[in-house]
């Protein structure tokens, strides 16, 4: 989607709104206590605190990792992984759960006679996956092993039919030569990869979108699975700043308008402006070119992308809440298998950190 084209109006009607979201820790228009001595007379400059609404721009999910066992031999292709589990997924889960959850997941459409930009018509996936850590590795039996799902649905995460498919799917057997192997046990994370106290109720994480105080001149990006982002005219073939933000800025609105609380209300174009202001300093890049053959239509689709690092220097500050999210998110084309997942390294308040 180009950042010319805004992905949604704004609850005012708005293509470029200054207001901010009114969603702060999963409830509208929370109040807090602040110190305001600027627009109140006299005591306030004395320490008296005036009561008003902060709003700030929130992105929330769901992280959970699946534990496995192997009980025969496991072996997962080269750069294949996460695309041999969302597919074997996929044809479970068409068994294990009703049509209208498989549809939700695999298959989500806008609602019929509902007008959306045709690069909504097919809603991106509600989910993720990160198994990048597999590829190429073999798992005898005994041995354990994991994937982790990331759900952007936060009115039903699913995660009771993720857990039927993914028992199933690994009974029946998965990977290279479909070696059977059970499900051990489900954690939830936390955004440190910590695991979250079991709960009859999961909480999603949260991650405020706000441009923080510290200044942040320079930052390091690594792409660490493969990605491809769409520009104008078809995939670019360098990460520019522009570009890169622009499709993540586009994705979480998305993801938030489509399965949380609704859009994000910020001026799409004005922050588009100021990420051009953010100049690419060093471009170390290898392309990835894989295939793969769907086992449904028989056809042949590119599974390829960049990989890599690049360092970027500009006024940063205001999007690296963008940035750190895009590892959980994924950015470009295909996410749902785990491409696109993009990790901050390192930032400075001066130049890039060599």
């Amino acid at each position: 989607m180009d950042s010319r084209n805004l992905p949604f109006l704004s609850r005012s009607g708005n293509q470029e709104s200054n207001a901010l979201l009114l969603y702060i820790s999963g409830k509208q228009g929370r109040e807090r206590q602040v110190r305001d001595g600027q627009h109140l007379p006299g005591p306030a400059q004395q320490g008296f605190q005036s009561t008003q609404k902060i709003f700030v721009n929130t992105f929330e999910f769901y992280r959970f990792r699946f534990h496995f066992r192997a009980l025969d031999e496991v072996q997962f292709p080269p750069s294949k992984s996460g695309n041999v589990v969302r597919g074997a997924f996929g044809m479970v889960l068409r068994d294990t759960a009703s049509p209208a959850t498989y549809q939700r997941l695999f298959q989500p459409v806008a609602p019929p006679g509902q007008h959306v930009p045709s690069g909504l018509v097919d809603w991106p996936r509600p989910f993720v996956l990160r198994a990048t850590h597999l590829d190429g590795h073999t798992f005898t039996p005994g041995d354990q092993f994991h994937f982790d799902v990331h759900i952007f649905e936060l009115r039903q995460p699913f995660l009771g039919d993720f857990r039927s498919a993914f028992t199933e799917l690994a009974e029946k057997g998965i990977g290279v030569r479909r070696g059977r192997a059970a499900l051990d046990r489900v954690e939830q994370l936390d955004l440190s990869d910590s695991p979250i106290p079991d709960s009859d109720a999961p909480q999603p994480s949260q991650v405020t979108l706000d441009r923080p105080e510290e200044s942040v001149r320079a930052v390091q990006l690594r792409f660490l699975s493969a990605t491809e982002l769409k520009t104008a005219g078809g995939l670019a073939d360098r990460p520019e700043f522009p570009i890169l933000l622009g499709r993540l800025r586009d994705r979480l609105s998305t993801l938030r308008s489509l399965y949380g609380p609704g859009p994000l209300e910020i001026d799409f174009r004005a922050i588009g402006e100021r990420a051009r202001t953010v100049r690419m300093v060093r471009c170390e890049l290898t392309w990835e070119r894989v295939e793969r053959k769907s086992g449904r239509t028989g056809q042949v689709h590119p599974l390829g992308g960049f990989l890599g690092e690049a360092d970027y220097e500009g006024d940063l500050a205001e999007f690296m809440p963008w940035l750190r999210v895009a590892r959980w998110v994924g950015v470009g084309r295909q996410t749902v298998w785990g491409k696109g997942d993009v990790r901050v390294v390192g930032t400075s308040p001066g130049s890039v950190i060599r």
